[in-house]
C-alpha cells in the first residue's frame, strides 16, 4: 500500500481533526483526497511539519496530528528530542514511512534500510511509540487519539506518488482558514 491509498483510508478518522501535512506530494494528494480548513499543507520546508504541529498542540488544547515522512523526520531528527521532553498529550506524530524521498523522487531514505524511526523515537525519550502496516494505521490513530496521549506512530508502507493536481490555493489563505479553524 502506497501513502496515497494509506491517506483515503485516514480521511474517517482525520477529517475532523487539525492536521498538520507534510511538504509536496503528502499535502498534495491530501489536499484532492479531502481538502477541509483543518488540514495545513505544507508547501515547503522539508522537516518541519511535525515541529509545526507541535507548536500548534503546545498553544491550544485541541488534538493535533502531523502527518510526516520519514524522510522529512531524518532531516530533523531533533524534533523527537523536543517532542519527548515536552510531552504534550493532544499531539500525535504520524510518520509516513515508505523508505523513500518522496516529493523529490522516491531516493532511498535510511529508513528503507537499517534505521528505525520507532527505535530512535523511543531513544529519543518519547514514551508512546508504536510502529504498524499500512493497513493497521487507521485504528492505531482511532486509539492514539482516544487514549489522548503522545503518540508516535510509525505507519511502514510502499513507496510511490499518485500524480494529483498540485495545490494552487494560495499560502496565506491556508494559513487564514486553518488559523480560522484552530479557533473555532
Amino acid at each position: 500500500m502506497i501513502r496515497h491509498d494509506l491517506l483515503k483510508l485516514l480521511i474517517p478518522v482525520i477529517s475532523d481533526q487539525l492536521v498538520v501535512c507534510n511538504i509536496g506530494a503528502p499535502s498534495q494528494e491530501l489536499h484532492a483526497l479531502d481538502d477541509q480548513p483543518t488540514n495545513f499543507y505544507m508547501l515547503g520546508t522539508m522537516g518541519l511539519a511535525s515541529s509545526i504541529g507541535f507548536g500548534l498542540a503546545l498553544a491550544q488544547d485541541k488534538p493535533v496530528i502531523s502527518i510526516d515522512g520519514d524522510g522529512s523526520v531524518l532531516t530533523n531528527l531533533a524534533t523527537l528530542s523536543t517532542i519527548a521532553n515536552n510531552p504534550r498529550d493532544n499531539y500525535i506524530l504520524m510518520i509516513v514511512d515508505n523508505g523513500s524521498y518522496g516529493s523529490t523522487g522516491d531516493q532511498p531514505t535510511y529508513s528503507g534500510g537499517k534505521t528505525s524511526l520507532a527505535a530512535v523515537a523511543t531513544a529519543c525519550g518519547c514514551e508512546n511509540v508504536i510502529e504498524v502496516s499500512a493497513e493497521d494505521t487507521p485504528q492505531a490513530l482511532v486509539d492514539a487519539l482516544a487514549a489522548g496521549r503522545m503518540t508516535v506512530i510509525v505507519s511502514k508502507c510502499d513507496s510511490g506518488n499518485v500524480q494529483v493536481p498540485v495545490i494552487t490555493m494560495n499560502p496565506i489563505t491556508i494559513r487564514e482558514r486553518f488559523m480560522a479553524a484552530v479557533t473555532e
